[in-house]
């Protein structure tokens, strides 16, 4: 029953900000670890970023770590993507995901590969350009 639905792509210059959501209806995301997922053009899929059930524990791929942040909202039942310096690089199709978990589940890179996830996003396309 749970589905998702992201927002907040769009176009930007190198070195914007954007914020993408991902707010869930149908079940409450409380007990799920979230992962950002991106597909470039002509590339896979890879994640970019997860985040605990409560919140306390968030993993980063080198790529964006420290441009990138990822939260969540519980009460809104929406879980968040801040993502600032943008580059080029970054364009691409950027869908949350979401999996069942331990509400103090540990986020190691693992939590990372799409094959963990059962439950995704339409995607919303983030475009890098100037």
């Amino acid at each position: 029953q749970l589905q998702l639905v992201e927002s907040g792509g769009g176009l930007v210059q190198p070195g914007g900000t954007l914020r993408l959501s991902c707010a869930a209806s149908g079940a409450t995301l409380d007990y799920h670890a979230i992962g950002w997922f991106r597909q470039a053009p002509g590339k896979e899929r890879e994640g970019v970023s997860c985040i605990s059930a409560d919140g306390l524990s968030t993993n980063y791929a080198d790529s964006v770590d420290g441009r990138f942040t990822i939260s969540r909202d519980n009460a809104k039942n929406t879980v968040y993507l801040q993502m600032n310096s943008l580059k080029p690089e970054d364009t691409g199709i950027y869908y949350c995901a979401a999996t069942p978990s331990s509400i103090m589940a540990s986020m190691t890179p693992a939590y990372r590969l799409e094959t963990n996830y059962d439950i995704w996003g339409q995607g919303t396309q983030v475009t890098v350009s100037s």
